[in-house]
């Protein structure tokens, strides 16, 4: 399904960890390479124009030898979203952080796996979408769609 994402991530001193993420690799869950934002701390984006080229990005971040994992950022805004979401990590796993006056909302998860899971809609309050009855903040797909 085509759904266009940017992902930004953020890493203070952390040039040989993502080095490896900016070339291609077909062992990888996901599909592309970051490019360097050429910033003085460390920034890189990657694209996404489809879901499933984007399964099991997080997990990847997760597991990379950061040299302070306290220090990683990561932004995502999906086609859908008002705003860029924040994910830093907690406890070593990247963990989305409530924004003030957003509400990240859900689709009924699908019945079968056919489909890509899906990762909400950020939007902010009071929004038009926002009063959708069709969505939920508690439903969400439980397989992850980073």
């Amino acid at each position: 399904m085509s759904r266009f994402a940017q992902v930004i991530v953020l890493a203070l001193y952390a040039d040989d960890v993502m080095e490896p993420l900016t070339r291609p690799d077909e062992t990888r869950s996901w599909r592309g390479e970051f490019r360097s934002l050429d910033l003085f701390a460390g920034g890189w984006v990657i694209e996404f124009y489809r879901m499933g080229q984007r399964n099991g990005l997080l997990r990847h971040l997760e597991s990379l030898p950061w040299p302070d994992p306290r220090k990683v950022q990561v932004l995502i805004h999906d086609e859908n979203d008002d705003v860029f979401g924040l994910w830093t990590m907690r406890d070593g796993a990247l963990t989305e952080v409530q924004l003030p006056d957003t509400r990240r909302y859900h689709e009924a998860a699908p019945t079968t796996d056919e489909f890509a899971p899906s990762p909400g809609f950020l939007w902010l309050a009071g929004g038009p979408d926002a009063e959708r009855t069709d969505l939920f903040a508690e439903r969400q797909d439980p397989r992850p769609a980073w």
